[in-house]
């Protein structure tokens, strides 16, 4: 959403701005046609999310709090902007429950925490099934496996195991220990000083190979006396650092409780809404979208695969 928000000037003829909800449905619909999936879910941040890794990293994600304008063809200030981009969330909330899709926000709850469960227990137990990912955010390529694949909408691009390996010379069960060391600056990680996607897969080899491992791993690296290095000392110096690091960006691990486990339960229970088309396009036609959406009969036609999954059950 913020992505379409920021780059896609559209507004209708009232002269208020769409480029946010419009390209948010481009994207969902693209993906939809690509995949082809039975169930769709689109995770949203829960009120307060942020709070839990707040309180471990008080720095964490404070970038993202930009005072500037991002889009300056539309808005004539930022106050207008976020108004903006407040109107169109909401909206699209309002749109998703006229589709076939699962809408999941837990309070408190990030909902890269909640794709994080989701992947690693929805239909485990079926025979062939595959799991997509759609994010830009490569924190998620430490969920790939053979059934769990991340699409990149900016590089129009799915990762399968050999992909993530291929363009960082990792494997994803060893990813969350290289987004450790070389940090993430969307959300204000900053990693190890000198740690980067080019020298840390030499400086530890184990990372490039499936077995799954552990910080401790890294520390024995690092203590072992054959293998002096500064930036060895680095990360042992920066323990603390390290440790945090890990836990805020462990999405194998997600931070939700018992309770938030259960409600996710009972979202995956739920069965979607049927397409509502004409709820669809009034809503649509109220907001004036015009070609917001390109060949918009085409893009509902879409969500008939999604409802006849429903219908079966």
């Amino acid at each position: 959403f913020f992505r379409n928000f920021a780059v896609l000037n559209m507004v209708n003829p009232l002269g208020i701005h769409i480029g946010g909800l419009g390209g948010f449905f481009r994207s969902l619909g693209a993906m939809i046609r690509q995949i082809n999936p039975t169930q769709v879910y689109v995770v949203f941040d829960g009120a307060g999310s942020a709070n839990n890794r707040k309180n471990i990293m008080p720095e964490y994600k404070s970038g993202r709090d930009l005072q500037r304008i991002t889009n300056w063809d539309a808005f004539d200030d930022k106050d207008d902007e976020d108004d903006a981009k407040v109107d169109q969330m909401v909206r699209i909330i309002q749109y998703l429950k006229t589709l076939p899709v699962k809408t999941v926000s837990i309070d408190k709850v990030e909902a890269d925490d909640i794709i994080g469960y989701l992947s690693q227990h929805i239909y485990k137990e079926v025979a062939d099934s595959e799991q997509y990912i759609m994010s830009s955010d490569n924190d998620f390529l430490q969920l790939v496996n053979d059934r769990v694949k991340a699409y990149s909408p900016t590089k129009k691009k799915i990762y399968h195991i050999q992909d993530v390996m291929d363009e960082f010379g990792i494997h994803p069960n060893n990813f969350l220990l290289f987004k450790t060391l070389t940090g993430d600056d969307s959300d204000n990680i900053p990693g190890v000083i000198g740690f980067g996607k080019v020298n840390t897969p030499k400086l530890f080899e184990f990372m490039q190979h499936e077995e799954p491992k552990d910080l401790n791993t890294i520390y024995e690296v690092c203590e072992n006396p054959t293998k002096k290095s500064v930036l060895y000392n680095r990360i042992l110096n920066t323990k603390r650092n390290v440790e945090i690091f890990y836990k805020i960006m462990n999405l194998k691990n997600p931070n939700i409780s018992e309770g938030d486990v259960l409600e996710i339960q009972d979202y995956f229970k739920q069965r979607p809404t049927g397409l509502k088309k004409m709820d669809f396009m009034r809503l649509y036609q109220y907001d004036k979208m015009g070609d917001a959406i390109t060949y918009l009969d085409t893009w509902l036609n879409t969500f008939n695969i999604l409802n006849s999954y429903q219908q079966k059950g």
